[in-house]
């Protein structure tokens, strides 16, 4: 027995995947540096005062048949008194399930679900008699890239175009009453009436959808987080009688919650800002970074604390930014977060610091380009910085 500590190799993994949010699995991350000044600004995407989770929030909405998507936005404004709310893709009149809802900065992500698909039931009313092979043969033969031109009750231009159908499942057949039901996942812009139309044309008997519902819009899932118009309705009720915000923070989820199957780039606090007002994410920011990134996929990029700061593209791949000091990491494609959430921290490093220097002394113009009297070694790293840029 000793009352010394004993020397070890051993290091211990934290187990990151019960982490919340966009920090889970953060030890699974390649790690650029563990080196940052944490500030004491912003929030856990679950910790957020009610204000702010609110203004960051999103509801998976299961939309109720006959009001429009655009109704049903307008309605959800009106109970939570918020100032914006957006959806992540029209659902008509007549068609249930997963409808995205977002609230004001939330209203930023709504596109970022698009490239993730959506998924559909369908029930499918053919007008004649045809045999179970025959059908699931003509599912399996319209599948993939597909010609559609939008009904004559949709809201967009008329004109032909192509969609991808990933997935064509025949689920359910009843040849009494010539009924089908399909699961059918697809390209966001994919119209399951044209589909079912086509269908019918192909079996040479004809066919129309009966009914339609949604099982996923992007990454969001009926299974999981679904509410209902009487949710919000109750939640919103709740807060104001009682000021119990349990109900409403179940009902209403962090943004983060519909970006988590994205790539993730963790940057330090001190550049959080910077990225708020449009500046790229350069390699020096970077703390941790997802290993599969490739040049040009859309990535998010996070706080220390799980915050999404922005959507991005990415100009690097992971070895890059891994192997590489400089340059620029990602571009900035949205911005999620508000400005002055965290503290303005550009123009206090080194180079900065340097060049107002320079300028003070009349060795560069005022807006800090170089001229007659820039010492060579300033115009070196000044022409290197610009071709990274």
């Amino acid at each position: 027995m000793t009352d010394t500590i004993q020397p070890s190799n051993e290091t211990t993994v934290p187990d990151t995947s019960t982490w919340p949010l966009l920090l889970k699995g953060y030890s699974n991350l390649i790690c650029k540096t563990a080196l940052y000044s944490p500030y004491p600004a912003g929030n856990s995407p679950l910790k957020r005062p009610l204000r702010d989770h609110l203004k960051y929030g999103v509801i998976n909405l299961d939309k109720p048949s006959n009001p429009s998507s655009h109704e049903i936005v307008s309605w959800v404004k009106r109970i939570l008194k918020v100032e914006k709310t957006g959806h992540s893709g029209t659902l008509d009149p007549k068609v249930t399930g997963c409808l995205i809802i977002c609230i004001d900065r939330a209203t930023r992500i709504a596109k970022s679900q698009q490239n993730a698909g959506k998924e559909y039931v369908s029930v499918l009313k053919l007008f004649k008699s045809v045999s179970y092979e025959e059908l699931k043969k003509s599912v399996q033969f319209l599948t993939g890239k597909l010609y559609q031109c939008p009904p004559a009750i949709s809201a967009v231009k008329k004109v032909l175009r192509v969609r991808q159908v990933y997935s064509n499942d025949l689920i359910e057949f009843d040849s009494e009453k010539n009924l089908a039901v399909l699961r059918i996942a697809c390209e966001a812009g994919t119209y399951v009436r044209t589909l079912c139309e086509h269908l019918g044309l192909v079996l040479g008997v004809g066919g129309e959808m009966a009914e339609l519902r949604r099982t996923r819009s992007g990454y969001t899932k009926e299974e999981v987080g679904l509410v209902t118009m009487h949710d919000v309705l109750d939640a919103k009720f709740m807060l104001d009688r009682d000021g119990d915000e349990k109900y409403l923070r179940r009902v209403i989820r962090p943004l983060e919650w519909m970006l988590k199957e994205m790539k993730r780039v963790v940057v330090k606090d001190s550049s959080v800002d910077a990225i708020c007002h449009g500046a790229k994410v350069l390699v020096p920011g970077v703390m941790r970074f997802d290993p599969e990134i490739e040049t040009n996929d859309e990535v998010v990029i996070i706080s220390t604390k799980g915050e999404a700061v922005a959507l991005g593209i990415a100009m690097m791949t992971a070895n890059q930014i891994l192997t590489i000091d400089h340059g620029v990491a990602c571009k900035i494609k949205r911005v999620i977060m508000d400005r002055g959430t965290y503290p303005k921290c550009w123009s206090t490093g080194p180079v900065a610091m340097e060049k107002k220097r320079l300028i003070k002394q009349g060795l560069l113009t005022e807006k800090g380009k170089p001229n007659d009297k820039t010492p060579p070694n300033w115009l070196k790293s000044f022409l290197e910085r610009k071709i990274d840029e």
